[in-house]
């Protein structure tokens, strides 16, 4: 508690520059995949991954959750927790293989019951790390979590690509699905070098099951919802179309994943432990939604005006159709940017009831919004999603923040000043392409539009917005904790 703020800044940092790395990777990788496989390899493993990304949220029925959240966890909580998830991981890797006969039929394709058998292996290796990185993320020691996932994500991509430049077409994706669990399970445990005692009883553990047990359903209904229409297109529409479609999806999640892995991570430590401190709970919460909103806003203004040369660029001339749905779905990106952080408060404080309650009243709506676009195909389903999630933000906020520390008030406050620095941004970024785009190539006309849309955004936001300071004194925060960490490292 005494170095927290400090800690909050380092993991900050490190979690900063893991973003970084990983979207660059991942850019990479999906620039580098999407010319070497085609569509249809996208789409088989899309098949397979709709049905058992709802498996994933069972992975570790929320107990990593539940261990974070708490003021103090045993030794024998962490033990008997980590044969749970080892058992979870099991029973989750047989029932996925059970299923493969079923999902193979479904979609009348032969090749998706080896598919369906390998992607099921993941959850048993990442069962074994899930309380490994427990105790990092509780210890804040997120520089070292950061490492461990810049360099899985090295690894298992360069396999992919190794392999689909060998032809192995949709078997380069399944690779990911292992090597991704694997290298990451194996640096938690070496860098942790914390060796599992064994399973005790009476521990405290069914109250840690509760709070987790609510996470996950709620996991699962938002679950369901998000990737209803990734099932119904494959089914409908074929593996193409599931495949430009979710290749679209991906490229326009990439930034608020990222975002949100990156900072939400810190940001649930850090509440988690000043949970009773209302004062300090309101002062950082607002500051990491500060970050996230900050950072989002560009992104998906870059999204909606150059979607048909990011997709032409990112992916290829084969992947042209992707651009409208990449358009279509660009403001899902900033309802995500403003109301994911609202789930790091709820659980932080132990709301998960109510979390859970907004994701029953939310997810029936998703589902009924693609129903109605899904005659439209791709497009149809794209603009029906953005729709209601635009239309639900508000009412959305406002549940959440009912009776917490922070303010509709804050809320507004906090987005307007991001929000008011993207439109002159975007006005003169999409005015200048106008007039000099044509003579330009699609990369030129990326690269000039993107650097007059961030330049413009963060010049009125610094300075005409009044965020300057806010921004220095972070600077200043991290420039400070770098030097005491390299001071400690000499003297040591």
């Amino acid at each position: 508690m005494k170095d927290l703020k400090e800690k909050t800044i380092r993991g900050g940092g490190a979690r900063g520059a893991a973003l970084a790395s990983n979207f660059l990777v991942r850019v990479g990788s999906l620039m580098i995949l999407a010319r070497l496989l085609e569509p249809k390899d996208f789409g088989l493993l899309g098949m397979v991954t709709a049905f058992t990304g709802v498996l994933t949220l069972f992975r570790d029925f929320g107990l990593s959750a539940a261990a974070i959240q708490r003021a103090d966890v045993t030794e024998e909580q962490t033990s008997t927790l980590f044969w749970i998830n080892v058992l979870t991981g099991a029973g989750l890797t047989l029932v996925t293989g059970a299923c493969a006969p079923a999902v193979s039929r479904f979609y009348h394709e032969p090749r998706l019951w080896a598919v369906t058998w390998v992607v099921a292996l993941g959850f048993l290796v990442n069962g074994a790390g899930v309380q490994h990185s427990v105790r990092l993320q509780r210890d804040m020691r997120f520089t070292t979590l950061a490492s461990i996932d810049v360099v899985a994500l090295v690894l298992s991509t360069v396999i992919a690509i190794g392999a689909a430049k060998a032809g192995y077409g949709v078997w380069a994706l399944v690779t990911t699905t292992v090597t991704l669990p694997l290298f990451t399970t194996c640096g938690l445990w070496l860098t942790t070098a914390w060796i599992p005692g064994k399973f005790h009883r009476g521990v405290g553990i069914p109250a840690m099951m509760r709070f987790g047990g609510a996470l996950t359903l709620n996991g699962l209904v938002m679950y369901l919802a998000s990737n209803g229409e990734k099932v119904l297109l494959g089914r409908f529409w074929g593996a193409e179309a599931l495949g430009i479609y979710g290749r679209a999806y991906q490229l326009i999640r990439i930034p608020t994943d990222n975002l949100n892995a990156a900072v939400g991570d810190v940001a649930f430590s850090a509440l988690s432990r000043i949970q009773d401190d209302l004062g300090r709970l309101r002062n950082y919460f607002l500051k990491g939604y500060s970050l996230v909103l900050t950072l989002t806003l560009p992104i998906t203004v870059s999204c909606a005006l150059f979607a048909d040369d990011t997709v032409l660029v990112l992916l290829g001339p084969k992947w042209k159709a992707a651009a409208s749905i990449f358009r279509l779905l660009a403001p899902t990106m900033l309802v995500f940017a403003i109301s994911n952080p609202l789930g790091w408060l709820l659980s932080s404080i132990g709301l998960v009831g109510r979390g859970l309650k907004i994701a029953l009243v939310l997810g029936p709506l998703m589902i009924v919004s693609y129903l109605l676009g899904l005659s439209f195909g791709p497009k149809g389903v794209a603009f029906a999603y953005s729709a209601i999630m635009t239309l639900w933000m508000v009412p959305g906020i406002l549940w959440c923040i009912h009776g917490t520390v922070i303010s509709f008030g804050d809320i507004v406050s906090t987005v307007s000043r991001p929000l008011f620095s993207a439109i002159p941004a975007a006005g003169l970024a999409y005015a200048a392409i106008l007039l000099f785009g044509a003579r330009m190539s699609p990369l030129l006309r990326l690269i000039t539009g993107n650097a007059v849309l961030f330049i413009t955004y963060f010049s009125v936001l610094l300075f005409a917005a009044g965020q300057k300071r806010f921004y220095v004194d972070l600077l200043r925060g991290m420039m400070a904790t770098a030097s005491k960490e390299s001071n400690e490292a000499s003297a040591s």
